[in-house]
């Protein structure tokens, strides 16, 4: 017959095996929901799967907007230190212009960023504090302003 001890210590590891097993079912039924969130800077530097859904966020650098046929666009987005060329297809957001956040999601194919869905946002209030804290690091915003040509005032 086992002893309280053994019977505790069988308890306690077949806790953690059972906690194991349900946090690798957690992480295989995420691992297609996960997107990870990089500066151009950041992406650029690490080597990235084709079919890996990523985000970049920055700003839209001044004269980079080039519209295509249709609704097909490319922009470049910065950081202050890297550019990122980034390809939409589709219908822009109104508060879209140049030298204003964004945050693209897509995939990174052959050095330009193929985007699925694109958010323009006007200052740090509503762009993801990654995208702002970036920005702030690189020396492209400073607490309490808008970014380079963000329009003032609150807005939604």
């Amino acid at each position: 017959m086992a002893t309280r001890k053994t019977r505790r210590i069988q308890m306690l590891i077949f806790g953690a095996v059972l906690l194991a097993g349900a946090a690798g079912l957690v992480s295989f039924a995420f691992r297609d929901t996960i997107v990870f969130f990089f500066s151009p800077t950041e992406l650029m530097a690490e080597g990235r799967s084709p079919d890996q859904l990523l985000r970049v966020g920055g700003l839209v650098a001044e004269g980079s907007l080039r519209r295509g046929e249709g609704e097909t666009v490319s922009f470049d987005v910065t950081d202050g230190n890297g550019t990122l060329t980034v390809a939409y297809t589709g219908v822009l957001p109104d508060l879209f212009r140049e030298g204003q956040g964004v945050v693209a999601e897509g995939y990174l194919r052959g050095g330009r960023f193929e985007a699925v869905e694109v958010l323009a946002k006007h200052d740090e209030n509503y762009m993801p504090k990654e995208v702002a804290d970036a920005l702030k690091e690189q020396g492209h915003w400073q607490d309490g302003e808008p970014a380079a040509g963000a329009a003032g005032g609150s807005g939604s």
